[in-house]
């Protein structure tokens, strides 16, 4: 049984840094795209960013652009969301997710029914 474990959040400042990690164990990691998507109390989750299985393609919400970076190890099986120059807005709970569909490169989802397994939250705070 595939699980995902996010950790890496925490309390940070305005236009800190902070990279968040997640982790699967129990199944294939390396054959399936991922994502990370957000969510604030009381709105919807929300697509950040994805990567291809091989990491080639990236694909970002227009919000993050040029402030978050999405990458991949897949010997560590460990997806990576480098969030740069943070803002208050952007505090929120950042789930990873793993792609249904197999070996998705070329075409990676942004939409919440594309990925089948979620981790539980990690809570990501920028506030002064």
């Amino acid at each position: 049984q595939v699980q995902l474990v996010e950790s890496g959040g925490g309390l940070v400042q305005p236009g800190d840094s902070l990279r968040v990690s997640c982790t699967t164990t129990g199944g294939t990691f390396s054959n399936y795209a991922m994502g990370w998507f957000r969510q604030t109390p009381g709105k919807e989750r929300e697509f950040v960013a994805a990567i291809g299985w091989s990491g080639v393609t990236t694909t970002y919400a227009d919000f993050v652009k040029g402030r978050f970076t999405i990458s991949r190890d897949n010997a560590k099986n460990t997806v990576y969301l480098q969030m740069n120059s943070l803002k208050p807005e952007d505090t929120a709970v950042y789930y990873c997710a793993k792609d249904r569909t197999f070996g998705r490169e070329w075409s990676v989802g942004r939409l919440e029914y594309e990925y089948d397994t979620w981790g539980q939250g990690t809570q990501v705070t920028v506030s002064s």
